[in-house]
């Protein structure tokens, strides 16, 4: 048996909720210490890059989860044309949505009405769209961002389990990214409807969003939030944040021509938020266009 499948394996009888809870307590931990020693063995053990942060001396933070969610300089991702990447990670898959199903690695695909909530009327809208995901490791920056300018039209909580959301989990654990807890954000663009979903994993505390604060973990009972007022969030713009590491799939009604990225599909690439992925839906590259 190989390590990945028993890494998967051993997921599947743990108390996800219960390990993930004691962590974020652990994470909001305010002993001055403790907390120190906890984000100064994190840093050295993922090779934490702190040149970029607002705020580099990571004893200044009061707990471990404000560390995590650290903000950047403003000019540590500059925002380039088309659409963009919404978070730093890996860009692990990516595409064209075929007959409503996703791919999630090699040999596994679901559908977009499971990664919705069960949703169909909603995930015919998607039936030959596109998609991308994005996943964040420990090390990386943890602020979901705008791949288009958007207004917020719905959002959907839907409870699940929370595997591990690495490499490994997704090539074993079938319908992975449709089973775990995860947020659902609906959004109109001027490019049509697109959707944002940010997948709770192992030991992720909680979810945030910037117009509703921490989400998760709601009841156990999918919840739809409509918004009477308006939430407009421009390309760019912080839209959500986990505390640790999770994955971002984002769905778009409209084709996209990823041209930016030189990767094969499923050739996992390393992405940068603001960074190019490709032309913005229904328009077409710059190479189509000379």
């Amino acid at each position: 048996m190989s390590s990945a499948k028993l890494f998967a394996l051993i997921q599947y009888p743990l108390p996800h909720h219960l390990i993930s809870r004691l962590v974020g307590r652990l994470a909001e931990c305010r002993v001055t210490w403790l907390k120190n020693a906890l984000i100064k063995a994190f840093i050295r053990q993922f090779k934490v890059d702190m040149s970029q942060a607002v705020e580099t001396d990571y004893r200044v933070y009061p707990t471990f989860n404000a560390f995590f969610t650290r903000a950047l300089e403003a000019d540590a991702r500059p925002l380039e044309d088309g659409l963009l990447c919404p978070a730093d990670g890996t860009l692990s898959q990516w595409g064209d949505i075929d007959r409503g199903q996703l791919i999630q690695a090699k040999g596994h695909r679901f559908s977009v009405s499971d990664l919705l909530g069960g949703d169909p009327l909603k995930a015919t809208e998607y039936a030959s769209g596109s998609f991308a995901t994005v996943y964040l490791s420990p090390k990386d920056y943890h602020r979901v961002h705008m791949p288009l300018a958007g207004t917020l039209t719905e959002m959907v909580y839907v409870p699940g389990r929370i595997f591990s959301v690495n490499s490994a989990t997704a090539e074993q654990v079938p319908n992975l990214f449709a089973r775990n807890e995860r947020l659902v954000c609906h959004f109109d663009t001027e490019h049509g409807p697109m959707v944002m979903v940010l997948v709770g994993a192992m030991i992720v505390a909680a979810i945030e969003t910037v117009w509703s604060g921490q989400v998760t973990p709601l009841s156990g009972k999918v919840e739809r939030i409509r918004f009477n007022t308006p939430v407009h969030l421009d390309k760019g713009q912080e839209m959500g944040r986990f505390k640790l590491g999770s994955t971002v799939v984002m769905a778009f009604t409209q084709r996209v021509n990823f041209d930016a990225i030189d990767n094969a599909p499923g050739d996992a690439a390393a992405v940068r938020m603001g960074q190019r992925l490709g032309a913005e839906p229904g328009q077409e590259s710059v190479t189509d266009q000379v």
